[in-house]
């Protein structure tokens, strides 16, 4: 009996669990490719569009192939995540279509799919050498690589690539064209987006975000109206903040965020929280309109454990305080 796991929205109100067949059924009665649904190998709700398996029934009897919004100028591809916590997402590809994505990412591609290497940003298509130049040079400032790599299918039928996530976490698919257009994310969280999905960087604009933030002062803005893929560390958790409304975060657990939300850096304030607190020196202040997507386990983080651990002196409770450091001798570790 096939398993009850996939919901859908009807109306503004969850529906499921239901089997697949079940939601398949349910589909062209609803509001077609637009309907959001939500089921194995999804982090969060999408449009069933985007779904392998469900588009075609979410289209409808009309037997016609799928055309782009009005105005729309990024690929629509439609994507698989897979995996729990070391996922990868794979891109189903028509003819014709792009994804770019990030140097290194790629874990496999069907032959149908051709592979480039492109200075600059690729969905810049009238952008001069100079353009490329400047642009490849912006990205070192984030610590990217000069270049980014294409995949175009090129194969008759749909094609697929995949993109296998750096360390354990989540994939986010991040729909632009519901997001105002433009995100911004920390420099290491981009996977891999449609082609028309520009990657750039931008400066906070708030000098103290600059000088104290770490991942604060330069941040990738992603901008367009087509689907983009960031990875988050750990645990995903995505919170919509009102108006004036405030949230402190340590830098290093900011994922991304739309750009309507403000962004400062503030000292943590306080002698025995500056000295003993182990949380570092500031947090990050967000401020709503907006949505913000946060993580568990920052890279840094992690990296620091592991380094930590290969030279014999694992760090315990209050490792980033000046008693921690006490802590080591009196256990007989005399390393600092």
């Amino acid at each position: 009996m096939a398993q009850a796991e996939w919901y859908c929205v009807d109306n503004g109100q969850s529906v499921g669990p239901l089997a697949k067949h079940e939601l398949l059924a349910r589909l062209p009665s609803l509001q077609g490719d637009d309907t959001l649904v939500f089921g194995p190998g999804l982090s969060s709700w999408t449009a069933a569009r985007h779904v392998p398996g469900l588009r075609a029934a979410a289209a409808g009897p009309a037997d016609l192939p799928p055309t782009p919004a009005a105005g729309r100028r990024a690929d629509e591809i439609d994507y698989e995540i897979t995996g729990d916590d070391m996922q990868f997402v794979e891109i189903e590809l028509d003819p014709h279509e792009m994804v770019i994505a990030e140097a290194g990412a790629m874990m496999y591609m069907t032959p149908g799919i051709e592979m480039q290497t492109k200075l600059g940003d690729p969905s810049k298509q009238d952008e001069g050498l100079l353009g490329k130049v400047f642009t490849a040079g912006k990205r070192v400032l984030t610590g990217e690589s000069l270049f980014m790599t294409t995949f175009t299918g090129t194969g008759p039928g749909k094609q697929q690539v995949a993109f296998a996530a750096p360390y354990p976490g989540k994939i986010v698919p991040m729909d632009l064209a519901q997001l105002g257009g433009e995100l911004l994310c920390q420099k290491d969280s981009f996977l891999c987006a449609a082609r028309g999905v520009s990657i750039e960087i931008a400066f906070t604009k708030r000098i103290g975000a600059g000088l104290f933030g770490a991942e604060g002062f330069i941040l990738q803005k992603l901008t367009g109206d087509g689907l983009a893929f960031v990875h988050a560390g750990g645990t995903l958790h995505h919170r919509r903040l009102g108006p004036g409304e405030l949230l402190r975060v340590d830098t290093g657990c900011i994922v991304a965020f739309q750009s309507a939300v403000e962004y400062d850096i503030k000292f943590v304030g306080g002698f025995k929280n500056t000295l003993f607190g182990g949380e570092g020196l500031f947090f990050a202040v967000l401020t709503g309109p907006g949505d913000v997507w946060l993580q568990s386990l920052p890279f840094a983080r992690l990296a620091d454990r592991i380094h930590a651990t290969a030279r014999g002196t694992t760090r315990r409770r209050g490792e980033g305080s000046i008693l921690g450091r006490f802590g080591n001798l009196l256990s007989g570790d005399r390393k600092f």
